[in-house]
């Protein structure tokens, strides 16, 4: 006889794995339940006014590249529940001191055009990705596989992939191409020298010419909320200002899966785990963090280049050499004068985030996990460098050091926004070393967050194969994956 529950599964966190993880599960015929502990859904997805009345800041992500080309998520109506991409003209700009700038543009042969002597190596470089992204996507995007659906590419993207970024830059001569490739590379959020750290380069150029860089009009909360909405209209149900402290807390389910790190997981779940695997999480390893920062303007960011004010994103850095060294830096515990910076400016593009003629900026650079140093004066004169004048725009700030943005989302551990390091170590055994990396030890709990396989961005793929094994072991229903 079986035994009757309250829902057929639960999910804890509303970021969008915890989304994408409920849906999958919803989409089966099953009753499902989000609980998040804040009054707002959405995790990393949300909007709120930081600095002024009238200026709308993303407080985590802004720029969606991984979302708009998610296997899983294009799957989905989002544009029926309310949500709009807005393309800038150019996904992202990356300025040097004399002037010239790298430009990532839909047009592969545009972008190559940008970094002058570097053109032809660029072409050859990114176009058969490009071409065959969509075949190894879902492998990518997802846990390691034995059998890839296109073993050939996958094999051909991973061994540029499994480089450091210091290595794969000596195929680049001049300083705009080094420099506009470390700046993709640094979004791995450690050392350029270490080994993967080539992935998320390759990934990030390679969105840029499919799919983009889009922003969400209104701001990244419209992902959340549209997730939701397409959710509760299948029969889904969430509920805010559930802080979940213990399994007693919870309504009876067959299933639970957990949107939260290895931190959280083993002080709700640890006493039910075994040994090995409680072991393993508690030594599962925190990157580092950021520090981020929100400006009111009165006018757009006055950047030198010309193409670089049409970007939505900019990287801020200079040379490879130079984002190399503050890198480094920054992971031995230690704050650099001039600090890689991640700079979006929505407002140029979505008049939605600001009063009429005013005009909103974002920006985060890295700090030492757990840092709490200001280092609002470093990004500001690192902006300064490339847009004279900047400063004397500004009419509020906004700041969020490692404690507060922890605070803010608990899954932020030390403010490291990828739910942990991904170097070489831990890119197979995240969060632990087991044949499927979300099935915890315990019969029923599954974890589906950035802490698992691909890791952190916006993209749902943590929660949609999570959900996929839970639906597997504990229902006993197969559905295909990407």
């Amino acid at each position: 006889m079986k035994t009757k529950t309250d829902y057929d599964a639960i999910v804890v966190g509303s970021g969008p794995n915890g989304l994408a993880a409920a849906i999958t599960m919803q989409q089966q015929g099953l009753s499902v339940l989000i609980v998040e502990a804040k009054s707002t859904i959405g995790g990393g997805l949300r909007t709120a006014e930081l600095t002024l009345p009238g200026y709308r800041h993303d407080v985590c992500s802004a720029v969606h590249p991984m979302a708009i080309s998610s296997p899983f998520l294009k799957t989905l109506p989002l544009q029926d529940h309310g949500l709009e991409y807005i393309h800038p003209a150019i996904a992202a700009a990356h300025p040097m001191d004399d002037g010239s700038v790298g430009l990532l543009k839909k047009s592969i042969a545009d972008t190559a055009k940008s970094l002058g002597q570097d053109a032809e190596t660029y072409t050859k470089l990114v176009t058969p990705i490009v071409d065959y992204w969509p075949k190894i996507a879902g492998n990518v995007l997802g846990p390691l596989s034995l059998t890839p659906k296109s073993p050939i590419n996958m094999g051909r993207f991973g061994l540029m992939a499994m480089t450091s970024a210091q290595m794969f830059s000596k195929r680049f001569k001049s300083d705009v191409a080094k420099g506009f490739w470390a700046g993709m590379a640094a979004h791995s959020i450690q050392p350029l020298s270490n080994l993967t750290t080539s992935a998320i380069g390759l990934v990030l150029m390679s969105a840029g010419h499919l799919g983009g860089w889009p922003i969400p009009k209104g701001g990244s909360q419209q992902i959340a909320n549209a997730m939701a909405s397409y959710f509760t209209s299948i029969g889904g149900k969430i509920e805010t200002d559930f802080y979940v402290r213990s399994l007693d807390q919870l309504p009876s389910s067959k299933t639970i899966l957990f949107d939260i790190t290895p931190k959280q997981l083993l002080t709700i779940a640890g006493h039910t785990f075994s040994t090995i695997y409680k072991w393993q999480l508690e030594r599962y390893r925190y990157g580092m963090g950021v520090f981020k920062v929100d400006w009111a303007l009165d006018g757009p960011v006055p950047f030198t280049a010309a193409e670089t004010r049409l970007a939505g994103t900019v990287h801020i850095g200079g040379t490879f050499n130079e984002i190399a060294t503050g890198e480094d830096m920054t992971s031995k515990g230690k704050n650099p004068d001039k600090p890689f910076v991640l700079l979006a400016q929505p407002s140029q593009f979505d008049p939605t985030r600001a009063p009429e003629g005013k005009h909103t900026a974002w920006a985060y650079c890295h700090v030492p996990n757990g840092s709490t140093a200001n280092r609002t004066e470093a990004i500001e004169k690192q902006v300064e460098r490339f847009a004279p004048g900047f400063r004397d725009l500004i009419k509020g700030t906004s700041t969020m050091d490692t404690a507060q943005i922890e605070t803010y989302n608990p899954n932020y551990i030390g403010g490291d926004i990828n739910g942990g390091i991904l170097d070489i170590s831990q890119l197979f055994t995240r969060p632990a070393l087991r044949l499927s990396p979300y099935k915890t030890s315990t019969k029923g709990l599954y974890i589906c967050s950035s802490s698992t396989p691909p890791g952190g961005g916006v993209h749902g793929m943590c929660g949609f194969y999570a959900a996929k094994k839970a639906l597997k072991d504990i229902f006993n229903i197969s559905i295909p994956h990407f």
